[in-house]
C-alpha cells in the first residue's frame, strides 16, 4: 500500500448502534474510495492476534474482548495523503476531545468505544489491511 491508502475498522459499538452507513456515507463524501470491505466477526485470538502489538500493554485485554464482542467492519481506503486526512476525518480518540464533526465526536461512546480504527501510518495500513484481506479481496 502506498501513501494513497489506509486500512479501517468500524467498531462493535458503533455497528450496534446502527452507524455503519452514516460513518461509510461520511468516508465516501470526504472523497475516500473503498477498495475492499468486509462485515464479520473477530474471535478473542483473532482480536488478540490483530492488537499484538499491544500485548504488553494495561488495557489489551480490555481491548481483546471489546473488538470480539460483536461484528465489526473492515475495509480499506483510497485517497490522496489517505493515512493523514482520515486520521483527521476520524478525530481524537477521546471523543469529548475530538473535533466537532469528526467520526468519534458523532458516533463514539468513550475513550475505549470510540467507534472507528484508522491506521497511523502507510506501512501500518498495509499491514494492516493484509491481516483482512488477501490479494484477491484488494481492489
Amino acid at each position: 500500500m502506498s501513501n494513497n491508502k489506509t486500512f479501517t475498522m468500524i467498531k462493535p459499538d458503533a455497528v450496534a448502534n446502527g452507524h455503519i452507513g452514516a460513518i461509510l456515507d461520511q468516508i465516501i463524501k470526504a472523497g475516500f474510495k473503498i477498495n475492499a470491505m468486509k462485515y464479520i466477526a473477530l474471535t478473542e485470538q483473532t482480536a488478540g492476534k490483530f492488537y499484538e502489538v499491544h500485548k504488553e500493554r494495561p488495557f489489551y485485554g480490555e481491548l481483546v474482548g471489546f473488538m470480539s464482542s460483536g461484528p465489526i467492519v473492515a475495509a480499506i481506503l483510497e485517497k490522496d495523503n489517505a493515512v493523514e486526512d482520515f486520521r483527521k476525518l476520524i478525530g481524537a480518540t477521546d471523543p469529548s476531545k475530538a473535533e466537532k464533526g469528526t467520526i468519534r465526536h458523532l458516533f463514539a461512546e468513550s475513550i475505549g468505544a470510540n467507534a472507528v480504527h484508522g491506521s497511523d501510518s502507510s506501512e501500518n495500513a498495509e499491514i494492516e489491511g493484509s491481516f483482512f484481506f488477501s490479494a484477491l479481496e484488494k481492489f
